[in-house]
Parts: C-alpha cells; structure tokens; sequence
C-alpha cells in the first residue's frame, strides 16, 4: 500500500493503543521506563530478565520480521543490565544480550539488525559456560550502523560512528568513524562542530506533538472509512 487510506481518527486510534500496550504489557517488565516513549508495535518487542532499563523520550520501532530482543543472563548474582540514556532510538531487529552490563548513554541510535552483547555466551572448552563477560560501554551521542555487531568488553566513545557490518572487538575513541571487520578507525570527526542530537528534536515535546498532529492530519486529509475499507479488501494498483 503507497497510500495511508485510514481516517485520521483510526490512526489517531491506533497509535494510542500502541501506547496502552507498551504501558500495560511492556512497562511491568521493565525496571524503568521514561516519560514520552513511542513503541512502534510494541507486541514485537521481546523483554527477558531484569534490570532492564529505558530512558525518557525513547523510540523502539519493531516489525513482525525483524523483532526487538533485550535479554539479560546474568553471569553471575548481580551482574547483567540493560541500561538506555534518554532519547535513544532503536530499529527493528535489534538485539542487545547482557551477562555483565551494557550501558548505553543519551542520545544513541542503533540501526536495523544491530546485535550488542557483553558475553561469548559459552567457553572455548568448556561449552556448558556462559564464557567471558565483560561490560560495554556506549558514550553519548553514538550512530551504530545496520547489522553491526559489538562485542564484550567494548568501550565506544560520545559521537563516534560504527558503519553498516562492523565488527567491533576493541574500543573506540570519542569523534570517531570505525567501520569493517574487525573495526578500525577509518575518519575522525571534528569535535568543534555542533552536532545536533535527538534531545534537540524533543526539546519541545508539546509543540513536536502538535507539529505531528497537524501533518497527519493533513496527510490523511479527505480519507474516509468507506474509502479505507475498499482499499483493504479491493487494493487497486498504485493504491
């Protein structure tokens, strides 16, 4: 479907049960869940274990092909958390698994098929092991590309980049574009230019909400319901 068909009340609808399920099914799981979130089908998103923390103003979008998996084994009484700062972005198929911790600063975004993890998860000899655990550590401000991977004992520092595929082993410095397999450091960013963050995109949540409002309404201007269900039982082309 090109065309978004619906009312704008059905979208209006729609989007506020998103936001009752991900309150009602997705916040009791959760050791904190922030103000302003926004779960994009949130029943493709799969919570095990705890601490599981999520900061204020996320936005966790799922797909039934590509569901998001936060999961915690601790390795040991204690240890394991998920922990994601304020205004985090996270793309479908995301996968984040922690034995020790993982710690993911404000402003982070992690791309489509993404998988971060801590731990090997079993031993080189010893395959009944959880194997080496190590935390990882994400600065603020980090762009983690599609289908990377970053793995245990990892440091990335505030606005550095992982390109699309990474592999990263080792940790990267602060302003940095690391890309390949393994990693390695391939552009560095200047770190006197501005950049601008999504705390800046939400720095006015009541105007964003409106701003949003007004361009589904517009968007969906003059759709009707006989018109959305003829186009979910007869889609004609280009619909």
């Amino acid at each position: 479907m090109i065309k978004d068909h619906r009312p704008y009340v059905v979208k209006r609808a729609w989007l506020k049960f998103q936001k009752f399920y991900a309150r009602h099914f997705l916040r009791p799981q959760l050791t904190r869940l922030g103000t302003g979130f926004t779960f994009m089908r949130p029943w493709h998103v799969e919570l095990f274990g705890a601490p599981i923390r999520i900061g204020r103003y996320a936005t966790v979008i799922a797909t039934p092909d590509k569901k998001i998996r936060l999961s915690v084994w601790p390795a040991q009484a204690g240890k394991g958390h998920i922990t994601l700062g304020d205004y985090c972005l996270i793309c479908p198929g995301v996968r984040i698994s922690s034995a020790e911790g993982i710690t993911i600063a404000d402003n982070c975004m992690i791309a489509n098929g993404a998988y971060i993890t801590d731990s090997d998860w079993h031993g080189i000899y010893d395959r009944l092991s959880f194997g080496q655990a190590e935390a990882v550590e994400i600065g603020k401000n980090v762009w983690i590309g599609d289908s990377a991977i970053v793995c245990k004992g990892v440091t990335i520092g505030e606005n550095s980049i992982i390109g699309a595929g990474a592999i990263v082993v080792e940790s990267v410095p602060a302003n940095c574009v690391a890309a390949g397999n393994p990693a390695r450091v391939v552009k560095r960013l200047d770190p006197e230019e501005t950049f601008t963050t999504r705390a800046q995109f939400f720095a006015d949540p009541a105007k964003l909400a409106r701003d949003f409002m007004a361009w589904e309404q517009a968007v969906l201007q003059g759709n009707t319901y006989f018109g959305w269900l003829r186009h979910l039982l007869f889609p004609a082309k280009g619909d």
